[in-house]
């Protein structure tokens, strides 16, 4: 009898031998990222420009980390909705974000009750695009370039207004801060789409407006537009003969930009691996193709460190000029 119990003994140690001996493993396994599926948030809608820059960097990220990379299109209310739903999510590395300076540090600027903090609910990982925001006007209006047009709507004030594709966008506010500087006066004029602003503003209904890099070039094509400045420290790819603002002898850094971001806590090894991999897409011909074709930049390359202090500065500048042009919107 006594013999069996020690038989039985030995056998459950041995049990909890083996058993010590595989569930480290197992766990080791399930620790190796990425080992599954990623969904990468984005608050644009599918089809529209920003959701096809999402989609070919979760392409190239599918063929770079052997996993697939899906993208979740979760649009409305400014970008909230995705980056809150982020914010939230479980910070393993396999749900992340990927959205614009528009709705990462503008709106959070000028919206009253933001559920979220970007600096404190996300990791900045990796900035994937930068391109100024351009100020243009109709043609027929006979301002050549940002003096010029400055000195126009100052002799004719509240005479003329200007478009945006919406209240507290970069483009509102930049105008906002471009006319706390010069003294001109304008309305804004805020409309459903950046298209349906370049159609109003290229029949002459609307006579100035802001736009995003790409979406003015086919009108700009036509004539029926003419770009004045765009914002930043250097000229857009398809139409080069646009001087910056700083040019222009108004320094502004703020820039548009894209990025993606992994929710607060998230391992910083993973952060580092999916920076590096960005970073190296970044390098690629064909990505620095696709960015000159859409008129932005030369594709960024900045650590998770610098693009942090770049959404920070970002979102230190666009608050104080929606406080000091007292500029507040409702979610």
């Amino acid at each position: 009898m006594a013999l069996r119990a020690r038989r039985l003994a030995m056998l459950g140690l041995g049990s909890a031998l083996l058993l010590g001996l595989i569930v480290p493993r197992a766990a080791q396994a399930e620790d190796v990222w990425p080992s599954r599926q990623i969904t990468m948030i984005t608050p644009s809608s599918a089809g529209s420009g920003p959701d096809a820059l999402a989609r070919a960097m979760a392409q190239r990220l599918s063929e770079a980390l052997k996993q697939p990379v899906i993208v979740d299109n979760r649009p409305g209310a400014s970008g909230v909705i995705a980056i809150n739903a982020v914010s939230k999510a479980k910070n393993d590395g396999y749900t992340l974000l990927y959205t614009s300076a528009s709705a990462a540090v503008v709106w959070p600027a000028v919206g009253k009750s933001v559920p979220y903090d970007v600096m404190r609910d996300l990791t900045p990982v990796a900035q994937t695009a930068a391109g100024g925001v351009l100020l243009l006007v109709n043609s027929e209006v006979p301002a050549k370039n940002l003096q010029e047009l400055i000195e126009l709507v100052k002799a004719n004030p509240g005479k003329f207004s200007y478009g945006t594709w919406a209240t507290g966008s970069s483009g509102h506010l930049m105008m906002e801060w471009l006319k706390g500087r010069t003294g001109m006066k304008m309305t804004h004029v805020p409309y459903r789409t950046t298209t349906q602003m370049l159609t109003e503003l290229s029949s002459g209904v609307l006579k100035i407006g802001w736009a995003d890099p790409s979406a003015p070039v086919p009108f700009l094509r036509t004539g029926k537009i003419r770009g004045i400045v765009i914002s930043g420290n250097t000229r857009a790819p398809q139409v080069p003969d646009i001087p910056t603002l700083d040019e222009a002898g108004h320094k502004f850094n703020a820039l548009g930009w894209f990025g993606i971001f992994a929710p607060a806590g998230t391992n910083p090894a993973v952060v580092k691996r999916l920076s590096d991999e960005v970073n190296r897409i970044q390098g690629s011909s064909d990505m620095g193709g696709l960015m000159a074709n859409l008129n932005f930049e030369a594709p960024p390359k900045k650590s998770p460190e610098q693009f942090r202090e770049i959404v920070q500065n970002d979102l230190t500048t666009w608050k104080k000029i929606a406080t000091d042009s007292n500029i507040s919107v409702e979610n």
